[in-house]
């Protein structure tokens, strides 16, 4: 498939880390998708989407036009359709909040119809970036369509937040969450308050996040891997911690994890994260 990406326009570009297109018929269709720091957009102008939770206890759901997925705190599986046609957003952690409205732990590891939130828009703004006639275009009308709903006024806190969570992608989850806090002059339950409503996860979760992320992102299937040095320098310094966490996001162990991307080797054109691998 191909992917076409690019970091939005100022202001957009403080809450969003790309917009994109993503075309052609799928290597894999099956996909199991660990935590990342975004959440996201996505409009489907191909055929639906099914997903399931890894929660066995949430039913899955078949998507066919439009839906905001917050940030995920486990794995999720999602299944492409024959042909993909679609044009999604990857917003930074906190990046929803000023678009939506609605706090975003009500978006928390879940998948919600864009018509839900955002009434009686999905068709027209399917119309309007379905009628592009290049991928400029129509990542020019996504953008258009974001900076129009963008808040004139952030909420309460998101200032914070935003400052707060830049520290956790720049130290990639690494830095003391306690000092976080102190930094911001704030008590540690009144950032946590704030994470809650635009992020939907405290700092201590956005940092697992990140933190994972960047250990996902090292790994050359390649070469030799050397699980220990990698988990060290993402900043987990207990092993079983580690191969916890590891089985948490991504339901197989480090070995397992490490097999399935050399049979299924990185399809190029790919998504920004490399989280995203062919279910097994």
């Amino acid at each position: 498939m191909d992917y076409v990406g690019q970091v939005p326009a100022p202001p957009l570009d403080r809450f969003i880390d790309d917009v994109y297109c993503l075309t052609g018929v799928p290597v894999h269709r099956l996909m199991s998708v660990p935590p990342m720091p975004s959440a996201h957009l996505f409009l489907h102008l191909g055929g639906p989407v099914r997903l399931w939770d890894s929660d066995p206890s949430v039913p899955p759901a078949v998507l066919t036009d439009g839906w905001f997925m917050g940030v995920w705190t486990r794995r999720f599986l999602f299944e492409y359709p024959a042909h993909v046609r679609l044009v999604g957003v990857h917003f930074k952690p906190w990046g929803m909040s000023p678009f939506l409205g609605v706090p975003a732990s009500e978006l928390r590891d879940r998948w919600v119809p864009v018509d839900a939130v955002w009434q009686r828009s999905v068709d027209r703004i399917r119309n309007r970036v379905g009628e592009a006639a290049s991928t400029t275009e129509t990542l020019q009308a996504l953008e258009e369509e974001l900076l129009a709903r963008l808040t004139d006024a952030p909420a309460r806190g998101l200032d914070l937040v935003r400052r707060t969570g830049l520290r956790l992608e720049a130290t990639h989850g690494t830095i003391p969450v306690g000092g976080l806090a102190d930094t911001a002059g704030v008590s540690g339950n009144h950032l946590a308050g704030l994470f809650n409503e635009h992020v939907g996860v405290t700092p201590k979760k956005v940092a697992r996040i990140y933190r994972f992320a960047r250990l996902i992102v090292s790994v050359d299937a390649l070469c030799p891997v050397d699980w220990a040095r990698l988990a060290q320098s993402a900043g987990y310094f207990d092993h079983a911690h580690f191969s916890r966490e590891f089985k948490e996001f991504t339901g197989h162990t480090p070995t397992q994890y490490l097999a399935l991307r050399r049979r299924f080797p990185a399809e190029r054109g790919a998504p920004q994260d490399s989280g995203p691998m062919p279910a097994d």
